[in-house]
């Protein structure tokens, strides 16, 4: 059966093929994981495991769905209670779960711009692509700033009007830097500015309990919002936007990615409790995690012919330019029993193509330094 619609989409997967950019789905094949945001392993933690399957059957018989969004049915003491647990956690006065981190990000920065000319949001131009949707699905003024350089972010704040925003990641998902919180946070209070931090991949590994980088440097008071995504380190699935409590009554009024979808059913909200309280009493993780880290940049720091991106987050990544040359690099490493996804362009600009290395906390010594001996080998 064809359709009227067909020759548009095979053109545009046309234009993929001939970037070398075409993107499909495929299966790991047990080869050692490299690749996934599952940085503390919780995921496929035993012991989290048991005290979900522990929680689940001390409940009430629940149902296998939230039957409706959390303003119709699918609201519960459970789900209230697990959001001020989750806010005192992080120091706030309340959380908004939503059921992913594309969601929250949808979700928070196209309510807090709706129906407003007045608002501007400045944002990092290495900002996740949730974020980019979010402020256009907005009314907004939106201004971005080069990475990292407060210069140019202080250039903007000058130019923007009305109630500002300043939206960036902690640790980026790219590149794997920081964000230089601290200096941001004073220049967004000389220009009476709105902080707003995507805590994604902080979340969990910080030396912190996990609490995030926020939090680390102790600025939970000074910014106004923060994005904590559950598909990462805390191995399951979900997102939640924390602040004042006046944040969190707006988003239930004007957040669309909240008010009209389907709540999260209960088992994932075990889930989510659960692995925060393995948070709250696991720092061993973390630990093996960091000493992972270190093992491998020091692994790869005699290695001049590639150009490694400065991190100390649990992503390290190698710039390797052009989509065929780093899904050729990526193919090589898969041959040796290594999973490390090539990030092509327009995913990243064209030039900074590369292998996103994630490290783990269950990676064995063993398995980084084979990697690092394959990237010596790799040409």
């Amino acid at each position: 059966m064809t359709f009227a619609a067909d020759s548009y989409l095979q053109q545009a997967l046309q234009k993929r093929i001939e970037l070398a950019a075409l993107r499909s789905l495929r299966v790991s094949n047990e080869l050692v994981d490299f690749c996934s945001n599952d940085y503390l392993g919780f995921s496929r933690s035993l012991i989290l495991q048991k005290a979900i399957e522990n929680e689940w059957q001390a409940l009430p018989a629940q149902s296998n769905g939230a039957t409706g969004s959390r303003l119709i049915s699918g609201n519960s003491v459970y789900i209230e209670n697990l959001e001020n647990f989750i806010a005192a956690f992080h120091e706030v006065e309340a959380g908004l779960i939503y059921n992913s981190g594309y969601d929250a990000n949808v979700g928070l920065f196209s309510a807090l711009g709706q129906n407003d000319s007045t608002t501007t949001f400045i944002y990092d131009e290495l900002i996740h692509a949730s974020i980019h949707d979010g402020i256009k699905l907005s009314r907004a003024t939106a201004y971005l700033f080069k990475h990292n350089d407060l210069y140019h972010l202080e250039e903007r704040l000058k130019i923007a009007k009305g109630t500002i925003y300043v939206a960036v990641e902690s640790i980026y998902s790219m590149d794997g830097d920081h964000a230089q919180l601290v200096e941001m946070v004073a220049l967004c209070e000389k220009y009476n500015a709105n902080l707003i931090v995507d805590e994604a991949h902080a979340t969990g590994i910080t030396s912190n309990n996990g609490k995030g980088l926020v939090q680390l440097h102790q600025l939970e008071k000074r910014v106004f919002a923060r994005i904590h995504t559950f598909g990462k380190a805390m191995g399951c699935h979900g997102a939640v936007v924390v602040g004042s409590a006046l944040l969190r009554k707006f988003l239930i009024n004007f957040s669309r990615s909240f008010i009209y979808t389907t709540a999260l059913p209960m088992n994932n909200l075990v889930a989510i409790r659960q692995a925060y309280r393995l948070l709250q009493n696991d720092t061993s993780s973390i630990q093996l995690l960091a000493n992972n880290i270190n093992l491998f940049k020091q692994g790869v720091s005699s290695i001049h012919k590639i150009k490694l991106i400065e991190s100390d987050s649990a992503i390290q990544s190698i710039i390797i330019k052009g989509n065929e040359a780093v899904k050729k690099y990526s193919q090589e490493l898969e041959k040796k029993g290594l999973d490390i996804r090539p990030i092509l362009s327009p995913t990243v600009p064209k030039g900074k193509e590369r292998l996103r290395i994630c490290i783990h906390a269950f990676n064995t010594k063993s398995e980084i330094n084979t990697l690092v001996n394959c990237i010596k080998q790799t040409q």
